[in-house]
């Protein structure tokens, strides 16, 4: 369904508008009927010719409510920008022009109200120049203008006709599968409880998903939708929305917040974004101005850091960071508008471009305005590098997120990045949308970082084999996911060994000084007169000292049964020869088969074969090992 808003001086005839065409008065309130304007947003639908129905949103004239309609004007896909044929154009008039242009809306009919009014073609021929001299610089420009009486019904078919052909071939709403619904009306209904209404941005919601009310955060689930009155279980992007909630109370929700997933979206105060203040604004932009920001249906306080500027004079744009008193929900692409607090004026207005940067840089730094260069009007694939640079590590759905890209676009884009070696990939996933992505230049410092660590630990522990891998990970920051894949490709790259809980540095072995190759001789000797029953442990750790023993493990003189158990290399193969040949042979072999063979102790023989089970070389059978 399409969505179309009205815009316009106040009393020049929208509601009225509406109401001729679908049936249905828009203001609601009281006070809205008792001053005949309308304060807070209306909705109603219509029925075109060809039978497609259609939303509208009329948006409040009067400057007093002007945040009233930026609530409902950002999630509109067309206007009807209207003005009074007795009156003509007014302040309010280029007001909200200048917000559509700001806005970037590109569609829309121009609708000439009160024809009835005029009895003077050559005034309604005046009206009609001075229109179209004025939307000429904006957005608007190409929309066509249609001459209509609501009191009398005349140009409305006409009007209808046009509006059809205004939205046709309108490109549905990007889908990302994160739906969110910014809230521009929350009231409770008797028997039923909590009820927003916004037009759903992305994504899809249905009866029973779990829902999350942002920036707050508190839960709740979707127990009833409704677009004007229809009963669905699902519903899509770009319809207007009425979603009965339960679990959440009427007083949890304002207007401006936003209905999400769980997880899907993080609150914010801090927006990077491309600004550009009005040709006729009377007021210059300073760095660190207060403004009133509206973005989506929220109005929030905030600061205008501008990056790579010191002002700004009317007509001129610049990159900025926005820094929010208070938290907001935005994604990439998401059209703002800046007002100043006092005096209430629309200072200009812009796009997102990183909804979340997740701090504040340099503003003269030019790789930061580079980056934001980028993403303000380079390629997709320049624009989901810059997102990759600024990241470092992530996946295709964060860069869906970041990029505003529906995922199938990202995947082909990231597919080719790959084969140009432009981003790199860890873990061994073939589906892409899987596999952790990681920026070429922070890979080649991670994988220094890597090897320069283990190299200071090699050069500081020389007889130890290799470092722990939770110390390794403690040292690199990293979180165990990423860790285990960053060793893997480090492996596979034949950087680094990795052997149980260690890891050390490919080619790195323990060599003995020669001074400590004299120390240990008289040791090896003993373990080369006694293959069988050698010293153990805590007699060489009392000879030699545990940092001389563990360099004769390391270095492999010795090798390490059990604990206290331990055998050269050589006993150890004559040990497992004799093993297979007698278990072949006989089909199994007891303990004391083994001891008395190699004349030792029960200790030393029980080390042996449980190391033999360990290694997978036998396995026990009751009293008995046999082959594996």
């Amino acid at each position: 369904m399409y969505i179309l808003g009205t815009a316009g001086h106040v009393d020049h005839g929208k509601s009225t508008l509406i109401a001729a065409l679908t049936g249905t008065h828009p203001d609601r309130l009281k006070e809205e009927k008792a001053r005949e304007m309308t304060i807070e947003l209306g909705f109603a639908s219509m029925t075109l010719p060809n039978g497609e129905e259609v939303g509208i949103i009329d948006v409040p004239g009067h400057r007093d409510f002007i945040g009233n309609m930026l609530a409902g004007i950002g999630g509109i896909d067309a206007v009807l920008f209207v003005v009074a044929a007795d009156e003509g154009v007014s302040a309010q008039t280029r007001e909200h022009l200048a917000i559509l242009d700001l806005l970037e809306i590109k569609r829309g009919v121009i609708v000439l109200t009160k024809t009835d009014l005029v009895h003077d073609p050559e005034w309604l021929e005046l009206v009609e120049m001075d229109i179209r001299e004025l939307v000429q610089p904006t957005s608007l420009a190409d929309a066509p203008i249609v001459a209509v009486s609501a009191r009398t019904g005349w140009g409305i078919p006409e009007l209808l006709e046009q509006v059809q052909q205004t939205l046709k071939g309108i490109p549905g709403r990007k889908n990302l599968g994160k739906p969110r619904l910014p809230v521009d009306r929350v009231f409770t209904l008797t028997g039923f409880g909590t009820v927003v209404t916004g037009t759903l941005l992305d994504g899809s919601f249905k009866i029973a998903d779990e829902i999350v009310c942002l920036p707050g955060g508190k839960t709740g689930r979707i127990r009833g939708l409704q677009n004007h009155h229809h009963k669905l279980q699902k519903i899509d992007p770009g319809f207007r929305a009425a979603i009965n909630i339960v679990n959440l109370n009427y007083q949890d929700i304002k207007r401006g917040d936003v209905i999400a997933h769980p997880g899907d979206y993080k609150p914010t105060t801090l927006l990077d974004a491309h600004f550009r203040l009005l040709k006729d604004s009377p007021y210059p932009v300073k760095h660190n101005l207060e403004v009133k920001l509206f973005l989506g249906a929220s109005e929030t306080t905030a600061h205008v850091r501008l990056l790579g500027s010191q002002g700004l004079k009317p007509g001129q744009d610049a990159f900025i960071q926005l820094r929010t008193n208070h938290p907001v929900v935005a994604s990439k692409g998401d059209r703002f508008i800046l007002r100043l607090p006092s005096p209430s004026e629309t200072l200009g207005g812009g796009v997102i471009l990183d909804p979340d940067p997740g701090q504040a840089y340099k503003r003269y730094h030019p790789d930061n305005l580079e980056r934001l260069g980028k993403m303000f009007s380079g390629s997709e694939s320049e624009l989901l590098s810059q997102i990759l640079e600024n990241q470092k590590v992530t996946n295709v759905a964060a860069l869906a997120q970041k990029s505003a890209l529906p995922v199938e676009e990202v995947i082909q884009i990231v597919t080719a990045m790959l084969q140009d070696n432009e981003v790199l990939s860890l873990g061994k996933n073939k589906d892409i949308a899987k596999l952790t992505l990681v920026y070429p230049a922070y890979w080649q410092s991670l994988q220094q970082n890597c090897l320069e660590s283990l190299q200071a630990f090699h050069r500081t522990y020389p007889y130890k084999a290799g470092m722990p891998r939770e110390e390794f990970k403690t040292m690199l920051g990293l979180s165990q996911a990423l860790f285990d894949q960053v060793v893997d490709k480090l492996v596979d790259d034949d950087l680094l060994v990795q052997k149980g809980s260690l890891v050390w540095a490919f080619g790195h072995q323990v060599v003995l000084s020669q001074e400590d190759e004299a120390r240990v001789a008289p040791i090896l000797a003993e373990f080369q007169a006694n293959p069988f029953s050698p010293p153990d442990v805590n007699q060489l750790q009392t000879e030699i000292g545990p940092d001389l023993l563990e360099g004769l493990l390391s270095s492999q003189k010795l090798v390490a049964v059990s604990d206290q158990v331990l055998f050269t290399q050589d006993a150890l193969n004559q040990m497992r020869e004799w093993v297979q040949e007698i278990i072949s042979t006989a089909g199994q072999l007891s303990l004391a088969q083994f001891r008395d063979h190699f004349k030792t102790s029960r200790k030393y023989a029980s080390a042996v074969l449980e190391y033999f089970d360990l290694t997978g070389f036998t396995y026990r059978k009751g009293d008995f090992r046999a082959l594996r």
